[in-house]
Parts: C-alpha cells; sequence; structure tokens
C-alpha cells in the first residue's frame, strides 16, 4: 500500500498537470471501488476548474473552484496515468510497466490530456465534499502529519499515556499520527532501537524523543529519494524510487543486522495480519 511518501511524490507527479485546468468531461468506465463511484460524479465535475493537488496523510485531495473538493485515496493498487497525444506518464506506486485497461476506472479529460485512474484491486475510492472538505470524517478525524511541528514529544505524551497498545500498532493508527504505514513504522522502530511489542505506556522520555527523530528523518529520507520502489514504481517522470536501497529492516528477514557489531539477523514475524521485521538483540523488549 501507498504510504506518505508515495502518496506526496504522487501528488507533486500530477498537480503540474492539473493545476488551473477546467474539466471538459468524465468518462466513468467501472464505478465499483471500495466505496461506488457517486452517480453524479461526472455531472459535478464538468466545466470545473482544478484549484489545487494536495496531501492530507494517505489522502489525496483535489480543490475545485466552488469551493468543494474531490478526496481520492489509492488504497492498494490505485494509480494515476496522464495521458496527453503522443505519450503517456504513469504517476503510481504500484505500477506495472502495462496498463491493464479493464482496470481503469474513471478519466477525467481536460483540453490537452486526461487522467486516469487505474485501481486492480478496488480498495481506492473518490468522495464529493460539496463544502469545507476539512470536516469530512476522513480527514477530520486523523492525527498530525508525521512530517508536522504537531507531531511532538509533548503531543506524544499526552497521547499514549495509559495506553497498552504496542508501539507498532500506535504508529500504524491514523488517529494518533497520520501517514505511517508497515514499511516504514518497521524501519523507523529499528533506528530508534525500539521492538514493535512494546507497550505504549511503557516508552521512556528519551524513546518518545528517538521515535519522532526517526519518523521525521525517515519519512523525509523517503520523499526525497522519491519514495520506495516496489512492483516497478515510476513516477509521472518515468523516474523510480530508490529508498528500498536504504531499508535495514523491511523486507530483510535472515539477512544480517546493520547495526555495527551485532550479530543476529532480522527476524519475521506475522501480527495482526501484518509483518514485523525487527533485531531480536538491538530492539529486545
Amino acid at each position: 500500500m501507498p504510504e506518505l511518501p508515495e502518496v506526496e511524490i504522487t501528488v507533486r507527479s500530477i498537480k503540474k498537470y492539473l493545476l488551473n485546468q477546467k474539466i471538459k468531461r468524465v468518462a466513468i468506465y467501472n464505478p465499483k471501488l471500495r466505496y461506488r463511484i457517486p452517480k453524479n460524479f461526472s455531472k459535478f465535475l464538468k466545466n470545473k476548474k482544478i484549484k489545487s493537488v494536495t496531501r492530507k496523510s494517505k489522502f489525496i485531495i483535489f480543490e475545485i473552484d466552488n469551493d468543494s473538493a474531490i478526496i481520492s485515496h489509492l488504497g492498494m493498487t490505485g494509480r494515476y496515468i496522464i495521458v496527453k497525444t503522443k505519450f503517456s506518464l504513469d504517476a503510481s506506486f504500484y505500477n506495472k510497466k502495462e496498463i491493464i485497461k479493464k482496470h481503469n476506472h474513471l478519466e477525467i479529460f481536460f483540453k490537452k490530456h486526461s487522467i486516469i485512474y487505474n485501481d486492480i484491486r478496488k480498495f481506492g475510492f473518490f468522495k464529493i465534499c460539496k463544502n469545507n472538505y476539512k470536516k469530512s470524517f476522513h480527514i477530520n478525524n486523523l492525527g498530525p502529519d508525521v512530517i508536522s511541528k504537531q507531531f511532538n514529544t509533548k503531543y506524544f505524551i499526552s497521547f499514549v499515556s495509559g495506553r497498552n497498545l504496542s508501539i507498532k500498532n500506535l504508529l500504524m493508527n491514523q488517529k494518533f499520527v497520520a501517514g505511517l504505514g508497515n514499511i516504514y513504522v518497521n524501519e523507523i522502530l529499528y533506528s530508534a532501537k525500539i521492538n514493535p511489542n512494546k507497550k505504549s505506556k511503557n516508552l521512556t522520555y528519551d524513546e518518545i524523543k528517538k521515535i519522532i527523530f526517526y519518523a521525521t528523518k525517515i519519512i523525509r529520507a523517503a520523499i526525497k529519494y522519491g519514495g520506495s520502489t516496489i512492483l516497478n514504481y515510476h513516477n509521472s517522470e518515468g523516474k523510480t524510487g530508490s529508498y528500498q536501497d536504504k531499508f535495514k529492516v523491511y523486507n530483510r528477514e535472515g539477512k544480517n543486522c546493520c547495526t555495527p557489531g551485532c550479530k543476529k539477523k532480522i527476524i519475521k514475524k506475522l501480527k495482526n495480519g501484518r509483518s514485523q521485521f525487527y533485531c531480536p538483540e538491538c530492539q529486545e523488549i
């Protein structure tokens, strides 16, 4: 699933083609997504202009010229493809070189190009917000963005006080902090040398500081390197992400720990339906 860095790269990739562009028409090829594409979607967008393309957590927000917005989520395999007369640009996280047309769900047409939403597993969605999109339950219930100043020690301590939740599950909770997913949480906890199963209420002040520090550092680095390429990810300029080359723990089961002097191998365990990767020595509870 695309996490914050990949969604951020997607936003940067597509907005240069959409800003201030007037929508000529919308074609819906397959309305079946996590939520069915609204029947009035095409009529609602026709002749509207895209004012901005932004991100909140893993949601992409298209603001249009009547103070309304479309909220989009990529789900597991959603991707955007910019189509021009002689070429197409794939702004996706999960991307195969071959675009399977039967998985195209909708296409928005502008004067000189269009944008297709393609989603194999159909977990993505679109929501119309006719008023302030920030009041939408998708957005309103989110915690502070992981790379925002609001995600700080004071906030962290006030939230975790007395909570029995494991630190890994806490970091995956979008109501606590927005944007993190399984890949980067594994990387953050490894860098902070904290076991993913440690109870949040038992974290020390120094451990909390480390989590915030490495969360910010790793997410910003992942954005800088274009995200993490999974299944041949390319952005709209055709460039692949390269942060996966810097993984220290994720997907490294059975490989040597990266910490100098540590001779243990990375362990993988499945818990709550998600993979945990950690070093049994460096991240001992």
